[in-house]
Formats: C-alpha cells, structure tokens, sequence
C-alpha cells in the first residue's frame, strides 16, 4: 500500500520553524516580497542571502517534531512518499527517504543562472551555512538559495502529481488547500481513495472531495490517531 502526504507548515509549526503568515506577511522585518521573489533576488542579492543566511542558522537549532518521526516510521509498513511545501530538511532528519521538495530546500544553494543544474547546487551543513557577499558558483553566476520564490515556476510538480495519482491514501498535514500550485495536488488523487487532513484549524479548499476525512488535530496528535487508523484497516 502506498502512502503519499502533503505537508505544510503546520507540520513543522512545533518543531519552532517560522513562516511568513505567522507575522501577518512579515518574516522578522521583511516584506516577503523583497526576500522571496524574483523581483526581489535581482534587486539585492546580498540582503536575500543575508535574510537565508539567518534562516539556516534558525532550522539547525530545530529538531523533527513526533510528526516528522511517525511519517518516517510508516516506511517500516508501507511504500511512503512525501511531497512538502516546506523548505526545511526535518523530514529528512526524522528518516524519511524520499521527500519531493515543491519550494526548494533551504539548505541547498544554487547558481543563480541554471538554479536545476546539480552540478551547481551545494549542500550547506551545520558549520558552513552563509552564503558570503559576491560568493560564485560554479558556472560564475552569483550563488543564490535553492529556493522557488515567488513569481518563479514550480519544477517538481510533475513528479509531485506522478506520487499524487500513484497513492492509495494521501495524507495533507498542516497546510490550508487553498495555496496554487500546490493545492491543486488533491485533484491527482485516484476517485475512491481516501483522503485525510491533519490540521487543527482545518480549512477545505475547493478541490476536496467526498472522501476526505478530517482529523483536527496538530501533526504530532493527528499522526499517532492517523497509524491508529492504519492499523485498524489491516
């Protein structure tokens, strides 16, 4: 049985990782626009690797969250896939083994010329995780967070629908439905298969169906009721 989810960031809310609407549009005392768009990269480079810089040393002070942990624990079960929103690597860290990253992944930088060639992305780790003023990568070209900003197409989301169509369960933990492109998942599910939402303010979005069954709860309590249910279907 294959499992496939789509997280959010309420799946990382409790491990203490920040979100741009958790300040009404702001993340500490930037627009959003000036720090994750495209506009805002070609305007100063310098301030959206100093605002990432920051992040970085944020997310390796945070740790996966039990939620993180039980999605990982369903591979010793199922064939599970992940597909987040998020940008941050607690999956992972918790041991998930295959994550699809819709937004890109904060602990990556790129060229900011060909940002998909791998050949130009590096990994950033605990001990080397600033990006430093006029810092190239290997092409010449400026590296730049391997980041999808706004205003800039979303490459995985073929892969993503692929995972989608291939579920028997999708699981949405802590994102709203109503965020495009990736709200739109939910309508790759095969008809008739069940789908679950853990949110503790659950709001459908459009696309959901009849099969939907909502578990109101946060992703660490949603999860432990979420194997309750798996382990009463076999």
């Amino acid at each position: 049985m294959k499992i496939v989810f789509l997280t959010g960031a309420g799946m990382s809310a409790e491990s203490g990782i920040k979100t741009f609407r958790d300040a009404g549009g702001l993340w500490e005392e930037y627009p959003v626009m000036q720090v994750a768009s495209h506009d805002g990269w070609e305007a100063d480079p310098e301030l959206v690797n100093k605002f990432y810089n920051e992040r970085r040393r944020q997310l390796i002070q945070c740790q996966p969250n039990e939620g993180h942990r039980l999605v990982a624990a369903l591979e010793d079960s199922y064939e599970v896939a992940v597909v987040t929103q998020n940008v941050d690597n607690l999956h992972e860290r918790a041991g998930s083994s295959r994550v699809v990253h819709l937004h890109g992944e904060l602990m990556k930088v790129c060229s900011s010329r060909d940002t998909e060639n791998p050949h130009f992305w590096r990994t950033m780790t605990d001990n080397d995780y600033e990006v430093k003023p006029g810092e190239k990568a290997g092409d010449g070209s400026l590296l730049r967070p391997y980041i999808v900003f706004f205003q800039e197409a979303v490459p995985k989301m073929d892969e993503a629908i692929i995972l989608t169509e291939s579920a028997d369960i999708f699981v949405i933990i802590g994102t709203s439905l109503n965020v495009y492109p990736a709200a739109g998942l939910v309508r790759f599910v095969k008809p008739g298969t069940p789908v679950y939402l853990i949110d503790p303010n659950p709001s459908v979005g459009p696309a959901a169906g009849s099969n939907l069954h909502i578990i109101a709860k946060g992703a660490s309590e949603g999860m432990k009721e979420l194997k309750q249910i798996l382990s009463n279907m076999k």
